[in-house]
């Protein structure tokens, strides 16, 4: 009986240790098999139709190529994009939900003070996209051509212009708030849920002016729907070559650009995080992808997750303390 128990348990043991070994080689194989057959969802903050939305599936149908998965847009608008940032930083943290943010992501904790959000401390850059500058345009039926004479026309008409930047709390909305400090203008900011949204009233002439995304104003100002008078960026755009820059159109220093950086929930695994990184990275490598962001009046970057992290920490810093020095609050 002795020796027969003896080998009892030299039998158990054997089976135990190939039972861990099968374990952890099934684990190694879920994790090599990321995503496998499960659709991931990217979350957009914002409305169809919007730049975020046109790059986000620009980049997601990219991204499901090199993963050889299915990644799915879902448009989650409201709140300046804080609906979708907060479902993605609660989401499980098994890559299978990413978010496309842009630039108001630096936005959402000084604007929505009640929320416990924290971009920085609760989403995990996957990588950084493309820049893209935006175009100050006015309605036709304004007797302004530049943009000194826009200001001119505000400082005569305290009040009476009203304007768009997309959704309250980004980078569109906040660059008139800074032209306003910095130029002690008063003019009269009207809230929309997106581009698409305030379109209709800006060619209708209901709104006077307006900021927003160059690719996306660019045909409207060509057809002569729209007057564009400066771009926001540091330098002029290829697409509306002609057109000033703010700053040296007389608003100093004065620069704001809308980004898209692409992040996952915290605590996501490293496996799992650096095929996601890779995605990313093989996507803006991509010739096709870069021309047709520069097609959109886009500047493609490299997909780096470091530049993205710093970005984010640079813009909520700047855009924080317009915020809180134009005492702007969405709730």
């Amino acid at each position: 009986m002795k020796n027969f128990s003896a080998i009892q348990r030299r039998a158990a043991l054997a089976a135990g240790i190939a039972l861990g070994a099968s374990v952890v080689s099934g684990g190694a194989f879920a994790q090599a098999a990321y995503p496998g057959s499960a659709p991931i969802k990217m979350l957009v903050g914002n409305p169809a139709g919007g730049t975020t939305d046109v790059v986000g599936r620009m980049i997601a149908a990219k991204m499901g190529e090199v993963l050889k998965a299915s990644v799915i847009v879902d448009n989650k608008p409201g709140a300046s994009g804080l609906i979708a940032a907060e479902a993605v930083a609660k989401a499980p943290a098994d890559g299978y939900t990413i978010l496309m943010a842009s630039s108001g992501l630096a936005t959402l904790r000084a604007l929505y003070p009640a929320s416990t959000f924290d971009a920085e401390k609760d989403l995990e850059p996957i990588g950084i996209i493309a820049t893209s500058p935006y175009v100050m345009v006015v309605h036709p039926s304004m007797p302004v051509k530049t943009l000194p004479e826009l200001l001119a026309y505000a400082r005569a008409n305290p009040g009476k212009i009203s304007y768009a930047g997309s959704t309250p709390g980004t980078a569109q909305h906040l660059g008139w708030e800074l032209i306003k400090r910095i130029t002690n203008t008063d003019m009269q900011y009207v809230p929309y849920k997106g581009t698409g949204a305030l379109m209709p009233d800006l060619l209708a002439g209901r709104l006077q002016a307006g900021i927003d995304n160059v690719a996306i104003l660019t045909p409207y100002i060509k057809a002569g729907q729209l007057r564009g008078i400066a771009v926001t960026s540091a330098k002029p755009s290829p697409l509306l070559p002609d057109l000033p820059t703010v700053a040296s159109a007389g608003v100093p220093d004065f620069s704001a650009v809308g980004w898209f950086v692409v992040f996952a929930p915290p605590k996501t695994p490293a496996p799992v995080l650096a095929a996601l990184r890779q995605a990313v990275k093989e996507t803006m490598a991509s010739p096709d992808t870069r021309d047709k962001l520069v097609g959109i009046g886009a500047e493609p970057q490299s997909g780096s997750y470091e530049e993205g992290r710093a970005l984010l920490k640079r813009e909520t810093t700047v855009w924080t303390k317009v915020i809180k020095e134009s005492g702007i609050t969405v709730q």
